[in-house]
């Protein structure tokens, strides 16, 4: 898998297809936001971070996974049933500090981590959802 990680930085493939492509690249997506989602209920350091959601994780869970699928190179499920997905316009009401930006990158990280990741493969990941996360900030 190295050598795919290695072209991805040349966009010769996508992350979609570095998690599995067709053959199980939903899935395992589909586990990334069900563990990142599973950390942000339990750890603590993701509390105030889990306070901005609501009771019921249901739709967050399905929506993060609609839109990773397409952001990560796979089917566009989010724009197929939502439309564009306007991030920041969407985030607007929640105060989304660095704090916040930080708890959620932490949540995703370790994420990855449980999953076992390879270290490249969520080196890139993270960075590229770094700059989603500190883009969703919109408050000081």
């Amino acid at each position: 898998m190295l050598d795919k990680i290695e072209e991805a930085g040349s966009n010769k493939s996508t992350f979609f297809e570095l998690l599995g492509g067709e053959a199980s690249g939903t899935e395992n997506i589909r586990l990334l936001v069900e563990t990142f989602y599973d950390i942000m209920e339990s750890d603590p350091k993701a509390a105030p971070l889990r306070a901005m959601h609501p009771a019921d994780l249901t739709s967050a869970r399905e929506k993060l996974f609609m839109f990773l699928t397409g952001w990560t190179g796979g089917p566009q499920l989010y724009i197929e049933r939502y439309g564009h997905p306007m991030l920041r316009a969407r985030h607007m009401p929640f105060p989304v500090d660095e704090s916040a930006r930080d708890q959620w990158m932490y949540c995703m990280i370790k994420a990855m981590h449980q999953l076992d990741y390879e270290d490249l493969l969520m080196k890139r990941l993270a960075e590229q959802l770094y700059g989603v996360a500190d883009f969703m900030r919109n408050r000081e």
